[in-house]
């Protein structure tokens, strides 16, 4: 048995708030900051270009990656960190289909988040040699999985409504059509249990700044299966990538292992903050993680469901089949957000009227959900929502 949930002794969330937004952006943990500032002042200021070897800035990335890798089922060395997460799907999926050169078919599908579906496009474009994407109803993934796909990219749990692909049977599924998997974790990392090792999946891909709670801009990670890693070739063919960077030669030679799919200076106080962030982690048991969001989203479900009858539910009623993130549907979603966000509960907003509710269960409890729901009731009910304020669209929703 892993440590009890909450651990909200390890979080600085805000006095008066109760945030159920960590599927979008996790709360700061606690030494975080301490890290970023002797990063700054002890190694950057006191030990300058030194620190690449003094403070072991160069190894970072790999010992951040192993430690994401015990959160998702991945071996050691399996898992690389550092540039965005709309590169490493970039990554992923041109290594993918060069593993399939006789197929042209991309399948995702038209739930998948913007991002991976406009990397899938650009890739097309510039490769120019007649791929085409195909994004059915996310039901009809299976069914759409045919022997002319070459590459299957999915996200497994839906950024909107929470809802979960079953990773095994479709990659199973893909496997049995010789098509190569790409799993994107954005949802998943830190908030349900996966077994990338498992799934036999060739690839994966994820933040850190949602569930992992490394902070705005935090660095993203790549996993790729280990017997088929050293034959991969890198789209992205960067220096760090290079066998022995400090070689200075000219021509590009890929590392070893994951080590390959590095691409760029790593982004070390993003780095350092993600590590002291990944310390909350330390004796969770995931099973136990899981269960506890489980029964925090059910008990939301019940609670909003009784007190607000206009809001409709968005997700799956089946946890089991559910993410950790609630979502109703309302036609003024966007402005009633707002007024709930304005009483201290913070949820966000999603095109076009999708109201998105997060469970953390390393920094929420059951008294925080009845509250919320509380807090929400009142907003919904009294209408505090037709404000002029709250009706005013920001930049970020």
């Amino acid at each position: 048995m892993g440590v009890n949930l909450p651990r909200k002794e390890l979080f600085d969330v805000p006095e008066g708030v109760i945030y159920l937004d960590g599927n979008s952006l996790g709360v700061l943990p606690k030494g975080a900051a301490e890290r970023a500032q002797k990063t700054i002042t002890e190694e950057w200021g006191g030990q300058l270009i030194k620190a690449w070897n003094t403070a072991g800035w160069m190894a970072l990335p790999q010992l951040v990656g192993d430690r994401i890798g015990e959160l998702i089922g991945a071996p050691a060395g399996s898992v690389a960190t550092g540039d965005t997460l709309s590169i490493k799907v970039y990554q992923a999926l041109a290594a993918a289909i060069k593993m399939r050169p006789d197929r042209k078919v991309i399948l995702s599908d038209n739930g998948n988040f913007p991002s991976d579906l406009y990397m899938a496009e650009g890739l097309i474009k510039t490769l120019d040699q007649g791929y085409e994407l195909r994004a059915p109803a996310p039901e009809d993934v299976a069914e759409a999985i045919t022997e002319e796909v070459a590459v299957v990219m999915l996200t497994q749990v839906d950024y909107r409504s929470g809802r979960m692909h079953d990773m095994n049977a479709i990659t199973k599924r893909a496997h049995e059509v010789g098509a190569v998997m790409i799993w994107d974790l954005a949802h998943s990392a830190g908030a349900l249990q996966v077994d990338m090792a498992g799934s036999n999946a060739e690839f994966a891909v994820g933040c850190t700044y949602k569930y992992l709670n490394g902070g705005p801009g935090a660095p993203a990670f790549i996993y790729v299966r280990p017997d088929i890693v050293d034959n991969i070739e890198p789209a992205l063919s960067g220096w760090l990538g290079h066998d022995v960077p400090f070689a200075m030669e000219l021509n590009y030679r890929p590392a070893s292992a994951t080590e390959r799919m590095r691409v760029g200076t790593p982004p070390i106080l993003q780095l350092g903050v993600l590590q002291e962030a990944l310390k909350a982690w330390d004796g969770v048991d995931m099973g136990d993680l899981r269960a506890a969001s489980q029964r925090l989203s059910d008990l939301f479900i019940k609670e909003v469901e009784a007190r607000c009858p206009m809001l409709t539910l968005a997700s799956p009623r089946d946890a089991n089949t559910r993410g950790s993130q609630v979502s109703f549907a309302f036609e003024h979603g966007y402005a009633a957000m707002q007024a709930i966000i304005d009483r201290g509960v913070i949820g966000d907003f999603r095109a076009p009227n999708i109201m998105r509710f997060g469970f953390t269960p390393l920094y929420l409890d059951d008294a925080d959900i009845v509250a919320a729901a509380k807090i929400i009731e009142d907003v919904m009910t009294n209408e505090h929502w037709r404000a002029e304020k709250y009706n005013v669209r920001s930049r970020v929703t």
